[in-house]
């Protein structure tokens, strides 16, 4: 079996993750990381060698295919480098931090006939699957709302044991909270339906004291299928989330409707009742001692082998490089909206 070999940029949680998923993978193996304080920790741990810089490391022959898990606003160039490098990419969520800087990357992927991708992992959780599935069989209709929610507490990630500098939350130059929480609300707006996010508006605000960015963020948003569809997205939580609070998408259709939680049970009620048709075993992402555990290391994985599928030249589940782009503009709406307090058409 011929393996794909890996590189990473990036040494932090998800630099961790990605080659945690590697790892699992029969036909992957990881090669070099580069980037960070702890890279040289996660090369030792990982049999992989630590190059000094991504030239360095993007400049190997024995790299097929490149991670990017480094801050929002490097993706563009690291990934540019790489594409032209003849590197595939798989870039981690947002995409970029401009719809002018996706169009760069993607032009890099078409140019050098090489394959960018988003690293979309909710795509790869059982009952964000199952709630597709059911939507795909017409089992609530047509969808005409989407709520979606989506708080988090700092304090329970930033004692969870992962360590790290986590000051690039707070760095202008990777735009604000939404970037690294709503893309993934957007994709699952456009892949649970099919349709395209059309028209937006939004409050985007700075709560916490201290912070320069957004970290705060109310928004509507229409599809193209005709749906209406809202989002919370805040980082500026006084505690922890209340039970089940930390991810929720309630889908309403013509007849019938899906409370979806990727961390727990999909429910779906009908003219028959309401009951519980899915369940996500306990992801335990909280805390190191659990993140990389079978459950959580999951979807990392089915997106890795993914990834691959769609190198080799066949259709994947994992976002692709335009779905990518979907919600970087989708999140830069937002903040547009807000900011001249008008709506914004995509």
């Amino acid at each position: 079996m011929q393996k794909i070999r890996f590189g990473i940029l990036g040494s932090g949680f998800m630099g961790r993750t990605h080659a945690e998923a590697v790892r699992r993978l029969p036909n992957a193996e990881l090669v070099a990381v580069t980037g960070g304080s702890r890279a040289p920790a996660l090369a030792a741990d990982y049999g992989a060698v630590c190059d000094p810089d991504a030239p360095t490391l993007l400049a190997r022959r024995d790299i097929d295919a490149i991670v990017i898990t480094t801050p929002h606003h490097v993706h563009v160039d690291e990934a540019v480098l790489a594409l032209d490098a003849g590197k595939h990419v798989l870039v981690e969520k947002p995409l970029s931090t401009s719809v002018a800087d996706a169009d760069r990357m993607i032009a890099a992927a078409q140019r050098n006939g090489c394959v960018l991708c988003t690293a979309y992992h909710q795509r790869f959780r059982v009952n964000n699957a199952a709630a597709r599935q059911l939507i795909a069989e017409n089992a609530i209709g047509a969808v005409q709302t989407i709520q979606i929610s989506m708080p988090t507490y700092a304090g329970t990630i930033k004692a969870g044991g992962f360590g790290g500098n986590w000051d690039w939350w707070n760095n202008p130059a990777s735009l604000g909270h939404i970037l690294n929480s709503a893309p993934h609300a957007v994709d699952m707006m456009r892949w649970l339906t099919g349709a395209e996010v059309q028209t937006v508006t939004a409050f985007c605000r700075t709560l916490l004291p201290d912070v320069p960015v957004e970290d705060t963020t109310l928004a509507l948003l229409s599809l193209s299928n005709g749906a209406i569809c809202s989002l919370f997205s805040t980082r500026a939580l006084p505690a922890p989330a209340f039970p089940g609070g930390d991810f929720g998408i309630r889908i309403t259709g013509s007849h019938g409707w899906l409370d979806l939680d990727p961390y727990k049970a999909l429910r779906l009620a009908d003219d028959n009742g309401c009951r519980t048709v899915s369940t996500q075993p306990v992801v335990g992402h909280e805390g190191a001692n659990t993140a990389f555990g079978d459950v959580r290391m999951q979807a990392y994985t089915d997106q890795i082998a993914s990834f691959i599928e769609v190198m080799g030249g066949k259709q994947g589940v994992i976002g692709s490089a335009q779905d990518g782009r979907a919600g970087v503009a989708a999140c830069i709406a937002m903040l547009t909206a807000s900011a001249q307090r008008r709506w914004v058409n995509l």
